[in-house]
């Protein structure tokens, strides 16, 4: 072969390899947002799990957890009813809850008229 051939041959490889590597073309566009993974869901208590045999022969697993809400997607915010801002929620309170205060004296526990984040706690769970 040739000097000038082999040249030829080098720079038609080393072109034909660029070609194959080649990425996507660099742009100004904001990358997208990482897919969600398991560990940025908030942590919930497993409840049960069952093991079943699938129709593939491998193990399907079924889990149940505690819900990380109320039925109806509503949920409470102490910070919220607390108003006052005292570590506690009064009757007045309370009322901006239509559920919670038909229940009050039922999740007042201790009869003193104020429900504290652990009598709610109770409640909700």
């Amino acid at each position: 072969m040739t000097r000038t051939a082999l040249l030829t041959a080098t720079l038609l490889l080393a072109s034909l390899q660029a070609q194959a590597t080649r990425g996507t073309p660099a742009t100004t566009l904001p990358l997208p947002p990482p897919a969600a993974t398991p560990a940025d869901a908030p942590l919930q208590r497993q409840t049960g799990m069952t093991v079943l045999e699938g129709s593939h022969g491998g193990p399907v697993i079924i889990r149940s957890v505690e819900p990380d809400s109320l039925v109806g997607g509503d949920r409470l915010d102490f910070t919220v009813l607390d108003a006052d801002g005292d570590g506690t929620v009064d009757r007045r309170e309370a009322a901006s809850d239509a559920s919670l205060r038909a229940e009050f004296d039922r999740v007042d526990a201790n009869r003193d008229g104020r429900l504290d984040r652990d009598e709610l706690a109770g409640w909700i769970l």
